[in-house]
C-alpha cells in the first residue's frame, strides 16, 4: 500500500485534511514532525497547508531549516514525488527546491474562496493522469500567494512546461496567472489552491482527488 508522508510544522492545519483525502483513495497517510532528521518508509511526500511557526519572518522562512526539510529534499532529489501546498508552496520556495516566491496579494487582501484551475502540462507528478486544458475548481486561502520571479525565470518555466496549473481568472496578482509549478524534474510541484478542500463533492468540489490520484500514480513509478 502506498504511503504518503505528511509534514507537521507548528502551526500546520490541513494535515489531517490530506490525511482523509489520500486515505480516500486507499494509501497510508503516514504524520512527519517537522523536528525529524529522517523519513520514514514513504512513497510520496505533502508539505501542506497551515502556518509554519506562525509564518514569522515570512511564510516558510524558518521552517525551511526544519530537520525534516533536510530529509525531504534528499528524497526529492532522488526523484520521490514532493508536493507543497498553500504554505508548504512557500516552504518549498524558500528552500530552493522550487523557483520564485510568493509575495502578499494584489490589493492586500487575504482571499479564501473558490478558484477555477486549468491544467497546464500533464508532465508533473501532480497532474498525469489529467488533460491539458482540463478545468478544476480547488479553493485557495491564503493572503501571500502571489507568485513572483524574474522575467528570465518566468521564460523558462514556459519554455521549459513547468507551470502545472494558472488561474483562468487570476485572483491574487500573480505572475503569468501561475498557481502552481515544478522543478525541472517534474517530481517536485507546489501550488496554491487547497486540493485536499476539493476532495469530497459534498464539500462543493471533488476535483482534488485528481491531482492526489496523479501523485499516487508518480508515486507508485518511482523509485526512490
Amino acid at each position: 500500500m502506498t504511503k504518503v508522508g505528511i509534514v507537521v510544522f507548528p502551526g500546520t492545519n490541513c494535515e489531517l485534511d490530506v490525511a482523509e483525502a489520500v486515505r480516500g483513495l486507499g494509501a497510508t497517510p503516514e504524520m512527519v514532525w517537522h523536528g525529524d532528521g529522517e523519513l520514514p518508509a514513504v512513497d510520496a511526500v505533502v508539505v501542506p497547508g497551515g502556518f509554519a511557526h506562525g509564518d514569522y519572518l515570512r511564510p516558510g522562512a524558518i521552517a525551511q531549516f526544519s530537520p525534516a526539510m533536510a530529509a525531504i529534499k534528499e528524497f526529492g532529489a532522488k526523484g520521490g514525488p514532493v508536493v507543497g501546498i498553500c504554505n508548504g508552496f512557500q516552504v518549498l520556495t524558500e528552500t530552493g527546491m522550487l523557483p520564485g516566491a510568493l509575495q502578499k496579494n494584489a490589493g492586500l487582501k487575504f482571499l479564501c474562496q473558490p478558484a477555477q484551475l486549468r491544467v497546464e502540462t500533464t508532465n508533473s507528478s501532480l497532474t498525469n493522469t489529467l488533460e491539458v486544458g482540463q478545468v478544476l475548481s480547488v479553493p485557495i486561502n491564503h493572503f501571500e500567494g502571489n507568485y513572483t520571479c524574474s522575467t528570465e525565470t518566468l521564460a523558462e518555466l514556459q519554455a521549459n512546461d513547468q507551470v502545472v496549473v494558472t488561474y483562468v481568472d487570476n485572483p491574487n496578482g500573480s505572475m503569468g496567472d501561475i498557481a502552481g509549478v515544478c522543478n525541472a524534474e517534474r517530481n517536485v510541484v507546489g501550488l496554491m489552491p487547497h486540493p485536499e478542500r476539493a476532495s469530497n463533492a459534498l464539500l462543493g468540489s471533488a476535483d482534488g482527488q485528481a491531482m492526489f490520484s496523479s501523485l499516487l500514480a508518480a508515486a507508485a513509478g518511482a523509485s526512490v
